[in-house]
């Protein structure tokens, strides 16, 4: 059973089973200003880990250090097996990671239909592109636009489409409904759900319910540390969680 993790840093992992990323004592630094200290998790083969704390609190530092953007100063990170740690961002991806940022994470000036074959690159011959059309329907009638000029939803599905065409076992998604109507975010947080079925997820959301919901399990970051760790439902209940929450 998984233990909540308290602000003193008493730990009991909250994944058991087999695990499709392994982040050990990881810090990270912008120039001289240290930014992560020491975070370790755990994400499962299947199901999501919702990672959640305030602005600041260095949660896109965190995702930017799985996916390779940001240099990792301490620490190791494994993606099943496979160390990872000194891997550049396109080997990452090449090995399972499908990485979707907060800011751009569409080519603007490309069709929706060129959007998807730069994420089909690496699967040319796979049926993944059925696979997306028939979990994202709106992208198929919108293939010929331009996705700069698509709403804020359907570029985030588009976002998502691209990053699965790859065919990764770990999907990280940082804020994948900032900017999206609410109807928009409800269908979203049903695809996410059913993904976090048969493969890992990493979400970070401002919305806590959202999160909650597609996730198995959570952690809450400050000041670049975890503080707390554990079961979704756990994190959800805790007494401490608003407090770190709160602007």
């Amino acid at each position: 059973m998984s233990v909540a993790l308290d602000v003193v840093g008493r730990t009991v992992p909250p994944v058991r089973g087999p695990s499709a990323l392994d982040v050990q004592e990881v810090s990270a630094f912008y120039g001289t200003s240290q930014a992560l200290f020491d975070v370790s998790l755990l994400v499962p083969a299947t199901g999501g880990l919702a990672v959640l704390g305030r602005n600041g609190a260095g949660k896109t530092t965190l995702m930017k250090t799985i996916a390779g953007e940001m240099k990792a100063a301490t620490g190791r990170m494994f993606l099943g097996k496979s160390e990872i740690t000194a891997l550049p961002t396109e080997q990452r991806i090449r090995s399972g990671i499908g990485y979707v940022p907060q800011e751009g994470a569409v080519f603007a000036k490309l069709s929706v239909r060129e959007n998807l074959k730069v994420g089909s690159l690496m699967k040319p011959k796979s049926d993944a592109m059925d696979r997306v059309m028939a979990m994202f329907p709106k992208l198929g009638t919108r293939l010929d636009q331009q996705a700069g000029t698509l709403s804020g939803g359907e570029r985030k599905m588009l976002a998502v489409g691209r990053a699965l065409l790859g065919e990764p076992r770990l999907l990280i998604l940082d804020e994948p409904t900032e900017g999206v109507w609410i109807g928009v975010i409800e269908e979203l947080a049903d695809r996410l759900g059913e993904l976090s079925k048969t493969m890992a997820l990493i979400i970070v959301e401002q919305h806590l319910d959202l999160a909650l919901r597609v996730a198995t399990h959570a952690l809450v970051m400050a000041r670049g540390r975890v503080v707390l760790e554990g079961g979704a439902g756990e994190i959800g209940s805790h007494p401490e969680l608003l407090r770190y929450l709160a602007p």
